[in-house]
């Protein structure tokens, strides 16, 4: 039986009022997006048309969850809002401090003891707070939530970038900051800037070697890791209908690489099927009732040019399997393209490693697809040239897929079985490498490649790809075999080629698992301690931002002007870094250590202007901060892309950084800045970047003006005596400036709740 049934039953009741009155108010047909969006309002009942792209809205999400990375400083500020349980149904997700090392077993016993002091603030909190909690082991959040939360049609929010995952089952699933989720969880209206809408047209059907995967990885090829910013991008179409309910999640989890607010699907069967897969033949049945408002009007199928912002049209049938890479995940290579672009570019062609599963494809259909490529090998006598890694998304697919039989195939092909959690999707990997400072290359079935992502290795040259093209280059060991095509050489010397996977979407003996790991809040937590160790280097309680003086912010000195990509892993790692995500000032030793100094075009190496001096950037930002001079920090396009996690703008406010100046920013980034008490800016002429110098003092000139579409300017100082005075934008509107004024939105709520 479902989670929360009472809600989504309510959620369901106002559906078809609220669309129909949108629908009157906007007076055209909706998408499925515009129907969810206007059905969520805060207000209730919509009274207006909303720009796509302009408007500022205030919703209210039916849910929220969390993992354990971001949930230490979500809940940590949840604390200080005055709460005495969460408004919303929440969890958390035990799922990133588990690193992969030996295995599955051994693993999870390492984390649970290393992180005791963690899990158990965890556990205390949202038992004390109402707040449902997965235990380590239980599985990756966004696999999770799609077993047991996810439903057409509902509305939630996320303290991780790839939320998105839940529109596999046709929900509005956002990534955001830890402050959003205090928000909602507080009962406060959730605020988005009403998104822009990109079509995506699916037609014919997948077969052979191509997935789900590769229509993201295309869709990524296309649009590139900025070309969803603002929007939202809905899938639909007969090709759409014709996909699994995971393979849906697959397509909308690497949404977020496309930097997407979010993506979704159509209601259809196949989410019917899940549904009642994973024993939630309640939710299948009320969704069967309101399915006319679970997918857009008839009139969108029919003419989709008129009714979105861009359309962009795939067909399923003639879709090639694509591996994206190096690097970055839209740079994306059809199979029969990649092994001339190898030879090209002088990737290694060697794989010395390939890994499957993670948030993105670990469902049960994903490891069947692969299993088949496994059991080709073993039957075909042919050894795996690589390593191999399997990373299952939940216990129930994993002790599912053990039961049945898959996880001993890749045993015998070499495979070894890491426990239920991120592990070197996010960089919590302690890879054992033949040499860390060669240039090598890795294919994995994650989301995200970004330099340093998956082992903190430069060096690395790491590739996306479905699971069963994973397997398959993992048994070839080199980047240059096309499975399509190519044969191998097996032990007995003769040539062989692997035959296209087969999958199963859903287990023919059904889903099922001993102990799932979920632990039930206390009916009442007014008694419940939670603990947090003065002495702790895990969990520091947060002393709330200074408010803003009102004034202009003079004497500032450039800590850094970040060259060429800065996103969330270059402001604040992840990997070793994870376990001190509860403790502000010890994850701010990590802050911008890996954004490239744009004057010398080192990492980690600033100049301090009070000495002249070169050193760490957490260091120079220290020595500023002791002597009460505010600094600045200047990058380049798309600053911020990547991961939802705010201490990327928690960490550069603690140090003392007054205001972030960037040609342009990925969207969960910039809300992270302003929800912190953060003044984001981007160059009315991106030009001026240039003007920026090393040794210059800045200074707003007119701040203390500060409004809505009002641009700012800034005076730079530069050490040869000359000025220059630039023009910068801003998208704060007048709630936003309240929280600027507060110092954070979280005092601003302390201050409503007469908490401050």
């Amino acid at each position: 039986m479902a989670f929360d049934i009472d809600m989504i039953k309510e959620v369901y009741a106002h559906l078809g009022d609220r669309i129909k009155k949108a629908r009157q108010v906007v007076g055209r047909p909706l998408t499925l997006t515009e129907k969810i969006l206007y059905a969520h309002l805060f207000q209730g009942e919509p009274t207006e048309t909303y720009g796509r792209g302009k408007s500022y809205v205030e919703f209210k999400p039916d849910r929220v969850a969390m993992q354990d990375a971001t949930a230490q400083m979500a809940l940590l500020q949840f604390m200080q809002a005055g709460k005495q349980e969460a408004s919303v149904p929440s969890t958390v997700h035990c799922d990133h401090l588990i690193q992969a090392e030996v295995g599955a077993a051994q693993d999870l016993e390492k984390a649970i003891n290393t992180n005791k002091e963690v899990y158990d603030f965890l556990s205390s909190v949202s038992n004390k707070y109402g707040i449902g909690f997965w235990k380590p082991g239980a599985g990756i959040i966004h696999q999770v939530v799609l077993e047991n939360y996810a439903f057409p049609g509902g509305m939630m929010i996320g303290t991780d970038s790839h939320t998105p995952n839940a529109g596999g089952l046709g929900m509005v699933a956002i990534g955001v900051g830890g402050a959003d989720a205090v928000d909602v969880m507080a009962g406060m209206a959730w605020e988005l800037k009403f998104p822009k809408l990109i079509g995506v047209k699916l037609t014919g059907k997948l077969s052979g070697w191509t997935s789900a995967k590769d229509v993201i990885l295309k869709v990524a090829g296309i649009l590139t890791v900025k070309g969803g910013t603002g929007a939202i991008v809905e899938y639909f179409g007969e090709g759409a209908d014709s996909l699994s309910c995971t393979g849906k999640g697959t397509i909308c989890n690497m949404g977020a690489e496309i930097g997407a607010t979010t993506s979704l699907f159509w209601y259809g069967d196949k989410m019917k099927d899940y549904l009642m897969a994973t024993d939630r033949e309640n939710v299948a049945m009320e969704a069967e009732k309101v399915k006319e408002h679970l997918r857009a009007d008839p009139e969108i199928e029919k003419n989709p040019e008129k009714y979105y912002d861009q359309l962009i049209e795939i067909n399923l049938s003639e879709l090639e399997p694509h591996v994206n890479g190096p690097f970055t995940p839209d740079l994306a290579w059809p199979i029969s393209k990649l092994a001339e672009a190898v030879k090209e570019h002088g990737w290694p062609e060697e794989i010395e490693v390939g890994l499957i599963g993670s948030c993105t494809n670990s469902s049960y259909e994903d490891i069947t697809r692969a299993a088949s490529i496994a059991k080709q090998a073993v039957d075909k006598k042919l050894k795996a040239k690589s390593e191999y890694t399997i990373t299952p998304g939940s216990e129930q697919v994993r002790y599912t897929t053990e039961r049945d039989g898959l996880l001993d195939t890749f045993g015998q092909m070499g495979g070894v079985v890491l426990a239920n959690a991120c592990g070197p999707c996010i960089g919590q990997w302690a890879r054992h490498s033949k040499d860390p400072n060669r240039k090598n290359t890795i294919v994995t079935s994650f989301n995200r490649n970004f330099a340093k992502r998956n082992d903190g290795n430069p060096n690395t040259h790491s590739f996306v790809t479905s699971p069963e093209l994973t397997t398959a280059l993992a048994i070839a060991g080199r980047l240059t075999f096309n499975p399509l095509k190519d044969t191998l050489t097996n032990e007995n010397g003769e040539e062989v080629m692997l035959e296209e996977p087969h999958g199963i979407e859903l287990p023919p003996q059904g889903f099922a698992v001993e102990d799932a790991g979920y632990q039930a809040p206390a009916e009442d937590g007014s008694q419940v301690e939670v603990i947090v160790s003065p002495d702790s280097d895990r969990l520091q309680l947060l002393d709330p931002f200074k408010s803003w003086d009102g004034q202009n912010i003079t004497g500032m000195r450039l800590l850094l002007k970040a060259f060429g990509k800065c996103t969330t892993d270059h402001i604040s790692m992840a990997g070793p870094w994870l376990k001190y995500r509860g403790h502000l000032d010890n994850i701010s030793n990590n802050c911008f250590i890996g954004a490239i100094n744009a004057y010398n075009k080192e990492a980690n190496k600033v100049k301090n202007q009070l000495t002249g001096d070169y050193g760490a950037v957490p260091d120079t930002a220290r020595a500023y901060k002791k002597e009460g001079i505010p600094t600045i920090v200047v990058g380049d396009e798309n600053y911020g892309e990547g991961s939802s996690r705010e201490h990327a703008a928690m960490e550069p406010r603690h140090l003392g950084v007054r205001i972030i100046l960037v040609k342009s920013f990925a969207r969960i980034h910039e809300t992270n800045l302003k929800k912190q008490g953060m003044l984001g800016l981007t160059f009315a002429n991106p030009a001026d970047y240039d003007k920026v110098q090393e040794d210059d003092v800045i200074e707003t000139l007119d701040l203390d003006q500060l409004a809505p579409n009002k641009p700012v300017k800034l005076k730079f100082k530069h050490a040869d005596g000359s000025e220059d005075v630039i023009t910068a934008n801003h998208t704060y509107n007048e709630n936003q400036i309240e929280w600027f004024k507060a110092g954070s939105a979280l005092n601003l709520i302390r201050k409503l709740e007469g908490k401050a």
